[in-house]
């Protein structure tokens, strides 16, 4: 009988928050593969989504968030009925009301789909104004 302890678990390396997407019939372009508007709404969701899984509901119910910029790179095609895993995460501090956030999506073989960085702002909802965004809330998103 061996003494050996058995292996750990592989520990998840990869930073963020993960959602899965399921290419429908009304996603897909003339070419057969996701359209690129497609894609940014799945960048769109995949960000809301880690924001209300993270913010506290005041800050929910105090801010809003806007994009101010995409940077988008297609490397890979998905076709209907084909899932890939959105990864988004906050790897620098923020800038006054903005900072930038990563996104991948990964096919079920492990390549790179679509990578992109996106300019997000935060504004209040009571003055549809930007506000810096608030250390407390920016700590709960940025990666170690």
């Amino acid at each position: 009988m061996s003494s050996e302890s058995p292996p750990a678990p592989p520990i998840d390396k990869e930073p963020g928050f993960t959602l899965a997407f399921t290419a429908q019939p009304d996603d897909i372009d003339e070419l057969g593969h996701v359209n690129n508007a497609v894609w940014v709404r799945w960048i769109q969701d995949l960000a809301t989504a880690h924001w209300q899984a993270v913010a506290p509901q005041d800050a929910i119910d105090r801010y809003i968030w806007v994009v101010t910029r995409h940077e988008i790179d297609y490397r890979g095609n998905v076709g209907v009925g084909e899932t890939v895993t959105g990864r988004t995460w906050i790897s620098e501090p923020p800038k006054g009301a903005r900072f930038w956030r990563n996104v991948s999506f990964t096919g079920p073989d492990g390549k790179t789909k679509v990578a992109a960085k996106t300019n997000w702002a935060i504004i209040e909802r009571s003055s549809g104004r930007p506000v810096r965004v608030p250390a407390g809330l920016a700590e709960l998103f940025l990666e170690g």
